[in-house]
This record gives structure tokens, C-alpha cells and sequence, in this order.
């Protein structure tokens, strides 16, 4: 069984089979927003622009030949920043998840750029110091990989090749493990890679300089990576089989939470409230009544006594219960969790 996550109403499904991440720019309105992605920029210049803009993207079934035709279409991501800045890689990151063992592929067209003509992508993904990139140059043509660790990139491996600007092509990265393979049209063009620095992480796109290029028909192969909260969540729930309700949340960027593991596997990556926020951050409690059952989110503590996470129950109520009991009775729950002893980082591992 293969199971479907679109960008346009992001839903998750769990299988042994695999998973496939659709990111559909083609299905958004012209200039339209695009949610779960943030933007990244290593190095010096000014602002990046990422949009998704009208037009020219290509058929997902397109040939993948340099001599290939545009087809016009729907829309596409495109990187607009025209800064000439020689060190300079703004990236665009989905904050969805985290990826282990993955094939990223997608179509890619180098518009314009006097400094630099460069597409890419980056994958398992840390922060803007530490990352793995597979990018192509028109003005340079070629292929490279490298890496990044602590902000220090290392020496490029790739071959040479002939990108024509204006034209669509498709890009594409498998990991498995330790093992990386990189395609251009379709064709393997370098041996396999092998590389311990990064197991898992994000994905993004990456371009440099003044390179303005599109990008369309994104699609990511993956293995879900379950972490230990939803391990440990499981685990709660086969023995507390009353529970009407559970989730745990993490902090994510600029202040906002999501749900890391839940009883319903369909609320991962959901955005939280200001009551988890609240937990996180302050180890606020908060409560609620909800026909028949009580809400209580309430901050998860390390071995140390840190918040490391938020946790939302949803109980059966009971008459006459008050917010006292139904406190009590989330608190016994969550020192079962906190008997797990896991770290902040172990939750998401």
C-alpha cells in the first residue's frame, strides 16, 4: 500500500511500504502562499524572494531531454531575488518533517542569473550550517554534491554536463543509510556516495547568487520515520486504553508548536494552540470541557526537570468531576511518559 500526502490539505498516513510527499505547486493559485516551508539564507546579500508564480510548468510525464519543449501550465516555485552576492544560497525548507531514507525528485528550470545559474536541493537538513546539497550550473555546467558542517562547505564531487537555461529538466537524490545516488534526466550521473556527517533531516531548495530558477512537480519516496515520542505513546496507550485523546508537541520555528506523535496518526504535524505554547515555554497548565470528556495540555519534563515538550489529554469526564481532579488524574499520565526518561532530542529520534 502506497500512501498519498499532498501539500494542499497536508494529511499523513503511516506504512511499512513507503510513503510519497507530493508538493503540487501546479494546484495553487498564482502568487498564492505556501505553508509548512520557511526561508533560509546562508551567507551574505540581501533578502530572498520565494513565491509561486503563474505559468510553465511542465507535464509530470514530460520528456527528460535537454531538446524537450515547454509546456505551459499551472504554477511553480520560484527563487525571484536577483542579489549578486557571490556567497550567497538561499534556500527554501519544508518544515513538515524530518526524512531518513528518501528519493527527492524534481523538475527544475535555470531562468536567468548573470552571477550564477544554479538549481538544487538540499536534504537532511540540520540548519543553514550543516547539510547535504546536489546542485547543477548553467554557466558552469556541471553537476556537484557537497556538504556542509559548521558552515564550512566541502570540496565538490561531480561531473561536467550540458544544461541549456529555459529548458525543464529533473533533478533527483536517493539516500539509503549512509548511500547517496544522484540523477540528472533520469540517468545516474556519479557513483554512489558514502557519508556518516547527516542520518536524517529536512528538505528544501536551494539556489545562489542572482540565480533566478523554477522549480515544479516535487515529489519525495520516503520511509516515515516513527520517533520515539509516538514509540512511547503507543506503548502508554495499549495499557491506558481509556485515554480518549493524546498528543505530544514540539516547538517549532518562530514561536509555533506541532504534534509530534498522537493516538490519531492523522493529526502529525498539526499546528498547536497557545495552551501548548503556553506548556512549553512557561509550563503553564491549561483545561477545558469538551461533551463529556476534559481537555488538559501540560508541559513534559526531563530527567532534569526542562520542559521538553507539551502533552494534550482528552479524558472521559465523570459527574461532579472538577478541574482539580481531572488535573490529577492527566498528571499520573504524564509521570508515566516522564518514566521513560527521554531527552527533548530523544522525543523526535
Amino acid at each position: 500500500m502506497r500512501i498519498f500526502i499532498l501539500l494542499c490539505g497536508l494529511a499523513l498516513g503511516w506504512s511499512a511500504a513507503g510513503a510519497e510527499l507530493q508538493f503540487n505547486f501546479g494546484e495553487l493559485a498564482a502568487n498564492g502562499s505556501l505553508t509548512n516551508f520557511h526561508a533560509e539564507l546562508l551567507g551574505g546579500g540581501g533578502p530572498v524572494a520565494w513565491q509561486v508564480l503563474p505559468g510553465e510548468a511542465p507535464s509530470a510525464f514530460a520528456p527528460l531531454a535537454a531538446t524537450a519543449k515547454t509546456a505551459g501550465g499551472g504554477s511553480v516555485l520560484a527563487q525571484t531575488s536577483q542579489d549578486a552576492t557571490n556567497e550567497r544560497y538561499p534556500m527554501f525548507i519544508y518544515d513538515g518533517e524530518k526524512f531518513r531514507n528518501l528519493r527527492f525528485t524534481t523538475q527544475f528550470k535555470l531562468v536567468s542569473g548573470g552571477t550564477e545559474q544554479m538549481a538544487g536541493v538540499v536534504f537532511r537538513f540540520q540548519n543553514t550550517s550543516n547539510y547535504y546539497v546536489v546542485r547543477v550550473s548553467g554557466l558552469g555546467k556541471n553537476i556537484r554534491f557537497y556538504k556542509v558542517v559548521n558552515g564550512m562547505r566541502s570540496d565538490p564531487i561531480g561531473p561536467t554536463c550540458e544544461l541549456t537555461p529555459g529548458t525543464w529538466h529533473q533533478l533527483a537524490v536517493q539516500c539509503d543509510g549512509n548511500q547517496i545516488t544522484v540523477w540528472l534526466d533520469g540517468r545516474p550521473v556519479m557513483p554512489t556516495l558514502g557519508d556518516n556527517t547527516f542520518a536524517e533531516g529536512r528538505i528544501g531548495f536551494w539556489t545562489k547568487s542572482d540565480a533566478v530558477s523554477y522549480f515544479a512537480n516535487a515529489v519525495v519516496d520516503y520511509t516515515p520515520v516513527v520517533p520515539a515520542a509516538q514509540v512511547m505513546l503507543n506503548h502508554l496507550l495499549r495499557q491506558q486504553s481509556r485515554i480518549l485523546g493524546l498528543q505530544i508537541y514540539t516547538l517549532g520555528p518562530n514561536d509555533t508548536t506541532r504534534v509530534l506523535a498522537s493516538k490519531d496518526a492523522s493529526e502529525i504535524g498539526q499546528p498547536g494552540t497557545e495552551a501548548e505554547l503556553g506548556a512549553i515555554r512557561d509550563g503553564t497548565i491549561s483545561f477545558g470541557r469538551d461533551h463529556g470528556a476534559v481537555v488538559i495540555s501540560m508541559p513534559l519534563h526531563d530527567r532534569n526537570g526542562e520542559f521538553i515538550a507539551a502533552v494534550r489529554f482528552k479524558l472521559k469526564s465523570f459527574f461532579g468531576e472538577t478541574q482539580d481532579n481531572a488535573v490529577g488524574r492527566a498528571t499520573l499520565i504524564r509521570k508515566l511518559m516522564e518514566g521513560y526518561g527521554l531527552s527533548g532530542d530523544d522525543l523526535q529520534k
